[in-house]
């Protein structure tokens, strides 16, 4: 069930019998030669489109721009101030409670965003706690969150272990831009890379410099193995990992 194709008596009956809810997120960035700019937001919504479309989960509208500066100097990319981000989350989390809604997942895939979002939940907790518990308030109900990385699920890293290698790389890696095609086939891109394995190093600098350490912008990936068919596999993977994590979030 997404939440954009629900009315609001929809959303109301739902919260009679649940009250999580997942949330895609990504990035808008590039992901070397063949990879999709949106592949960092597809992968999450595809694998949370199809879990709530098995399962009596609601889901929410993908969050599509992340922290991706270092980015920048691909066209393309799109980013968001890490202070810009948290803003945006703890907007989200709060109408979402105040909607009653108490177990807030969000389904990530982007690394850039891993570090940001803890301090938006760091934030979020400490703005209810200073407003209410610890000024003598009532509390207005228990809030619970989490960031599931979808690309760090057990089943995901078990296919990708078994396909790639160490040729999985680190950034514009062959399983998220096989999950990507997969949600869109018809934009499968064929692009020749040397070397076939790109080099790594570190993401932490500027734009310029990221551009200047990966020309094409892969991290030591070898994207060109990539396919269809090994997207339909993280596809499922990536549904069973999720639903196991958010179940037992829930619990």
């Amino acid at each position: 069930m997404r939440l954009q194709l629900a009315t609001w008596q929809e959303v109301e009956a739902y919260l009679q019998r649940s009250t999580g809810i997942i949330m895609p997120i990504g990035s808008t960035e590039q992901h070397g030669p063949n990879g999709l700019v949106g592949t960092d937001a597809i992968c999450p919504e595809a694998i949370a489109w199809a879990l709530g479309e098995r399962h009596d989960v609601l889901i929410g509208p993908t969050q599509n721009l992340g922290m991706a500066q270092h980015h920048l100097a691909f066209p393309g990319t799109v980013s968001l101030r890490p202070s810009t981000l948290i803003e945006v989350l703890r907007d989200t989390v709060s109408s979402l409670a105040h909607h009653g809604f108490t177990h807030v997942f969000f389904l990530n895939g982007h690394g850039g965003n891993i570090a940001t979002v803890n301090a938006a939940f760091a934030e979020i907790l400490s703005e209810r706690s200073l407003s209410e518990r610890s000024l003598g308030g009532q509390p207005n109900g228990d809030l619970q969150l989490t960031l599931f990385n979808w690309f760090m699920g057990r089943r995901g890293r078990e296919i990708a272990k078994e396909l790639y290698g160490d040729a999985e790389g680190g950034h514009a890696t062959p399983s998220e831009v096989s999950l990507s095609w997969a949600a869109y086939p018809e934009a499968v891109k064929e692009a020749a890379m040397s070397p076939h394995v790109a080099p790594e190093g570190s993401a932490q600098c500027d734009a310029l410099t990221f551009r200047k350490r990966f020309p094409d912008g892969r991290m030591g990936s070898a994207p060109s193995l990539a396919c269809v068919e090994h997207g339909q596999r993280f596809l499922e993977a990536g549904v069973e990992d999720a639903l196991e994590a958010y179940r037992a979030f829930l619990s």
